[in-house]
């Protein structure tokens, strides 16, 4: 249930983000455009966008954090398995375990050394220049990102250790689309 919820969450808040910063940057650029038009250019003018480009970067560093432990949970994370998948099984087990042990201690630390900095950073007055957010807002993604990956890469080891299984993404697969009603209507199977 709590698991499920985590999901859901990491899904809601990427897509979020994806969809805000798309908004964003869309608003932007068309203000861009407009604001050459000589009837409503004093109009248009007025408002203020140079906040823009900066949330979005924001929002896609945020993305990025949640998304790769997204992508731990789902297999979708790159991986340079080729030599791993011809190894034999007994040792192909032990290199698989070793290889998220060290993804959980790296993320791990990263998340502990974010966690620091943003602990210190708060400390400050620091803000963004031209949102004027609280810097240690835009640098929590740090630690909360790299901790989620950590989580991610032990939640895959202890489903690796029971089932032998890892989380394998299907690029055939669209979510939402039933193969046998595609392959009916003529589309793709």
């Amino acid at each position: 249930m709590i698991l499920r919820l985590l999901d859901r969450l990491e899904e809601t808040l990427i897509a979020s983000l994806m969809a805000a910063a798309t908004l964003v940057i869309f608003v932007a650029v068309v203000h861009r455009y407009i604001s050459g038009i000589p009837v409503i250019q004093d109009f248009v003018l007025s408002w203020d966008f140079s906040w823009a480009q900066e949330l979005c970067i924001y929002m896609f560093v945020w993305m990025a954090k949640f998304g790769a432990a997204y992508g731990v949970r789902t297999g979708i994370h790159v991986g340079v398995d080729v030599v791993i998948n011809r190894m034999p099984p007994a040792l192909h087990w032990k290199f698989v375990l070793i290889g998220l042990g060290a993804g959980a201690l790296f993320t791990g630390t990263v998340g502990s050394l974010g966690a620091s900095f943003v602990y210190h950073i708060a400390q400050t007055e620091q803000v963004s220049a031209d949102l004027e957010m609280p810097m240690w807002i835009v640098y929590l993604a740090v630690p909360l990102g790299s901790y989620l990956m950590c989580f991610r890469f032990l939640q895959v080891a202890a489903g690796f250790l029971r089932t032998g299984e890892l989380p394998h993404h299907d690029h055939a697969h669209v979510d939402g689309i039933d193969p046998v009603e595609a392959a009916k209507e003529g589309g793709p199977a």
